[in-house]
């Protein structure tokens, strides 16, 4: 099962993703893929905050802000994919492949990187749920830079949507499902 839910900052999002995620995968284990890059204190305490809703929900935490199929070796995949992931969240992971050290990758690589780390993923694992943000609604001269980002984001979103088997916008903690396997 591939779910993919998306939303505004504080919408919610995160713990609507974390219950599926807990429902998905009985007692079979559950891994928590964090892409976010600590940069400053709000966001020191946006993960202490993340890391606290599932303090008890027995996630196995691997943080991974770029490169996210290397997660898979650190997972314990004995018995063919039996696992749960839940991946937080595509939008970071896209500024992290996108903007590096080693300068600005174009749209087309990073949307080509990410898409196949994510496509190695969902091969590998029984339920993968990926969270992203719904960052297209501020009408703002952007910098250029930004505005490769949000059509990498965009193309990425979309193509997540249509590999999905379910997308749901979350909207004030309820999920407002856009495509849904079972309707």
């Amino acid at each position: 099962m591939f779910i993919l839910l998306t939303g505004g900052s504080g919408s919610g999002k995160s713990a609507c993703a974390e219950d599926y995620a807990l429902r998905l995968s009985g007692g079979k284990k559950r891994y928590y893929i964090a892409t976010m890059q600590i940069y400053d204190e709000e966001g020191a305490e946006r993960v202490r905050r993340h890391r606290e809703q599932r303090a008890d929900k027995g996630f196995i935490t691997i943080e991974q802000p770029v490169s996210v199929a290397k997660a898979l070796k650190k997972m314990n995949l004995s018995e063919e994919k039996s696992c749960t992931a839940l991946l937080e969240c595509v939008s970071n992971l896209v500024a992290n492949e996108m903007f590096s050290e080693d300068g600005i990758r174009s749209p087309e690589e990073v949307r080509n990187k990410v898409m196949g780390d994510i496509r190695r993923l969902g091969e590998n694992l029984e339920n993968l749920i990926i969270v992203t943000n719904n960052v297209f609604e501020a009408e703002c001269d952007w910098e250029d830079d930004t505005r490769e980002y949000m059509s990498a984001l965009g193309e990425i979103n979309r193509e997540l949507a249509s590999m999905a088997d379910e997308v749901a916008e979350v909207v004030v903690g309820i999920p407002v499902w856009r495509k849904k396997e079972r309707q």
